[in-house]
C-alpha cells in the first residue's frame, strides 16, 4: 500500500482548539480487542437442553442509584481492513494522513513521521488507530506524543483489536465499530444477555432486572426471540421497559458469520430486525453481535452498511452457557469472575437461559455497586 503525505492548511486558532480537544480525549479511548476466544456464545439451537429445576429465585434485591451517563468525546478507534490506506482512511473520516500518523505515533512506532523509521505506506490489516474526525493537525504546531490520543496497547489478555469510545453514525454506511468494552475512563459495566437455544430461565431473569431497575442489552436470535413463548415474552418485557434495555440482533438461527457470503449475513440481521420490528416494535440497530464471537475483517464490512455500526464482543465471559454437569461454572464461580474481572467500561456475556446465572445475579450486581461499578445500556455507554 502506498500513501501520499500532504499538509493540509489550517490558521493558529484550530491549533489552539486542536490542543483543547486532544487534552479531553486522550484519557478516552479505551483499549483495543481483537478476535475473541471460540467459546461459543450459546449451545447449538438444535440441542436438546438438559432439564432442569426452575429455579426458587434470589431473594436480596440490590438498591443503587443509577448513573448519569458520561458525555463521550469525539475520538473513535478504527480498525485496518483489507485495502485501507492512510489516504483512504484520512479522506473517509475528514482528517489527514499526516494527522492519523502523529495520532498513532505512539502505538505504531513506524508511523512516526519524525522517526527515522517512519513508513506511513506499511499499515496492517487489524491494526487499530485512534481518529478525530473533522479534525486536521496543523503542520506547524504538532502535539507532543504524549498528548495524542492513545491507541491504547493490547488488552492484559494479549489480544488485540477495536475497542471504541465512538463511531461513526450508523447511517454513514460505514464499516461497523468492533467493541469489546467502553471507555476505561467511566465507572460504568455493561451487562448483556444473548438469548437463543435454552430459554429457562429467562423471564426469571427479565423480571429481576425489571424488580431491580438494573438496565441490561438484550441480544435475542431471531428465530428464537419471536417464534417460542419464552423468546416473545422476553422481548415484550424489553418493549415495556425502553428505560432498561437496549436490544440488539444476534442473527436469526446463530450461524458463524464467518461462513457465511455478504447476501446470507444481510438476511440473517435483516430477518431478525423484520421479525422482532413486528414483534414488538423495538429495533435491534445498531447493536450486532456475531454468534459465538466469530469475527474476521470481513463481517464489519457488511454489517456497519446493513444498519448495525457496533460489533459488540465482551471483555468478561462468564460461561454460563455450560453446565455444571459439563464443567461449567457454578454460582460462585460466576459471580467472582465478574466482580473480579470487571473494569469500567466492561462488556460482560451472560444468557437468559444460562445455567445458575439467575440465582448469580444479585451477587453480581452487589459485587459491582462495591467496587463502585454500576450497570448501564450500552446505549448509555456508547452514546447511541
Amino acid at each position: 500500500m502506498s500513501v501520499t503525505m500532504t499538509e493540509m492548511p489550517t490558521h493558529a486558532r484550530a491549533a489552539a482548539a486542536l490542543l483543547a480537544v486532544i487534552v479531553l480525549v486522550g484519557a478516552c479511548v479505551p483499549t483495543p480487542v481483537g478476535r475473541a476466544s471460540g467459546s461459543p456464545t450459546v449451545p447449538p439451537a438444535s440441542a436438546s437442553p438438559a432439564a432442569v429445576p426452575s429455579p426458587t429465585g434470589p431473594s436480596p434485591i440490590p438498591s443503587f442509584v443509577r448513573p448519569t451517563p458520561t458525555p463521550l468525546a469525539a475520538a473513535i478507534t478504527y480498525v485496518v481492513v483489507s485495502g485501507d490506506t492512510l489516504s483512504s482512511i484520512a479522506r473517509r473520516f475528514a482528517t489527514s494522513p499526516l494527522s492519523i500518523a502523529y495520532w498513532n505515533r505512539d502505538t505504531h512506532p513506524s508511523l512516526d513521521p519524525e522517526s527515522e523509521g517512519y513508513a506511513p505506506d506499511r499499515i496492517a490489516v487489524g491494526w487499530t488507530l485512534a481518529i478525530i474526525p473533522g479534525l486536521v493537525l496543523d503542520g506547524s504546531d504538532l502535539p507532543d506524543p504524549s498528548s495524542s490520543p492513545d491507541a491504547s496497547p493490547a488488552d492484559p489478555d494479549g489480544t488485540d483489536g477495536p475497542g471504541a469510545t465512538a463511531t461513526p453514525d450508523p447511517a454513514d454506511g460505514g464499516v461497523s465499530v468492533v467493541v469489546r468494552h467502553g471507555p476505561r475512563s467511566v465507572d460504568t459495566v455493561a451487562l448483556t444477555f444473548d438469548m437463543g437455544g435454552r430459554l429457562d430461565p429467562a423471564i426469571d431473569i427479565m423480571d429481576w432486572l425489571v424488580d431491580a431497575d438494573v438496565p441490561a442489552t438484550i441480544f435475542p436470535t431471531g428465530q428464537t426471540g419471536t417464534t417460542t413463548q419464552q423468546g416473545l415474552a422476553a422481548l415484550e418485557i424489553v418493549a415495556d421497559h425502553r428505560e432498561l434495555f437496549d436490544l440488539g440482533n444476534h442473527s436469526w438461527s446463530h450461524p458463524d458469520f464467518r461462513d457465511l457470503d455478504a447476501d446470507a449475513m444481510r438476511d440473517q440481521l435483516d430477518r431478525t430486525e423484520a421479525a422482532i420490528l413486528e414483534a414488538v416494535n423495538v429495533s435491534t440497530q445498531p447493536w450486532f453481535r456475531p454468534p459465538f464471537g466469530g469475527v474476521d475483517d470481513q463481517i464489519p464490512a457488511v454489517v456497519g452498511p446493513a444498519g448495525w455500526g457496533y460489533t459488540v464482543l465482551w471483555d468478561v465471559d462468564t460461561i454460563d452457557w455450560k453446565p455444571e454437569s459439563d464443567g461449567g461454572p457454578t454460582t460462585q464461580a460466576i459471580v467472582d469472575k465478574v466482580v473480579d474481572q470487571a473494569q469500567g467500561g466492561s462488556i460482560v456475556l451472560m444468557h437468559l437461559g444460562g445455567f445458575d446465572t439467575f440465582d448469580a445475579l444479585p451477587d453480581i450486581v452487589a459485587g459491582l455497586e462495591a467496587k463502585g461499578l454500576e450497570p448501564v445500556t450500552l446505549g448509555e455507554m456508547f452514546g447511541s
